[in-house]
């Protein structure tokens, strides 16, 4: 005897509704691991100096939110740990490919290095400020749609604001207290992170609300 089809959770349709899902998932997870390569490039963004990673991770604390609002706070922490696992897995293994010997004629390996050989305190400090402010993200979003309900603009804006703080106070003092003041950084990531929240708030439209899994 057949099974009946397992029903996704704000699937759009039978085929489509999955094929985005996985599409938001991927997106997220390649995001955040991208932040993770391009963080060790300071830019200016006019009198503020922050990593080149600071936009394309932003972005991930909407794409929890798309998430969120597609498969429940449930299926949006089940993400997190999936994509907090890949960040591990690429730390872990660029630390073995550093740590490699190079082919003889190779001439990119201090190169190499630099851009993948973060300290260990970054890492640890990277690694617990994506967890901690991802969860949080999650649950404030779930907050909001269970007792508020309307406007996902507002809880998308309201759950990124107090996820990217939390971000931003956790990764600068864990990284970088002692070596630089960190107070004017705090505030020069979380003024970046907020207006490109801003900017990325549309995309929570471009899901439709439907029956969740249990939180």
């Amino acid at each position: 005897m057949c099974e009946p089809p397992v029903k996704i959770p704000g699937a759009i349709g039978p085929q489509g509704g999955v094929a985005l899902i996985i599409f938001w998932v991927g997106l997220y997870i390649a995001c955040d691991l991208i932040a993770n390569v391009t963080a060790g490039k300071p830019v200016q963004v006019g009198a503020i100096v922050v990593p080149a990673a600071v936009f394309i991770y932003t972005l991930t604390f909407t794409l929890v939110d798309l998430i969120n609002e597609s498969l429940g706070k449930k299926g949006a922490r089940q993400v997190i740990y999936t994509a907090f696992a890949c960040n591990l897995l690429l730390a872990g293994y660029s630390q073995f490919a550093i740590w490699l010997p190079p082919a003889p004629f190779y001439q990119g390996q201090e190169a190499f290095a630099g851009v993948l050989g973060a300290t260990p305190r970054i890492v640890v400090a990277s690694l617990s400020a994506y967890l901690v402010s991802s969860l949080i993200d999650a649950e404030v979003f779930a907050w909001w749609r269970e007792r508020v309900g309307r406007f996902k603009w507002a809880r998308v804006l309201a759950s990124n604001s107090i996820s990217t703080l939390v971000d931003s106070v956790v990764f600068i003092t864990m990284a970088f207290y002692g070596v630089l003041p960190v107070i004017p950084l705090i505030k020069g990531q979380y003024l970046v992170k907020m207006g490109v929240t801003v900017v990325s708030i549309p995309m929570i439209y471009l899901v439709r609300g439907g029956v969740r899994s249990e939180e």
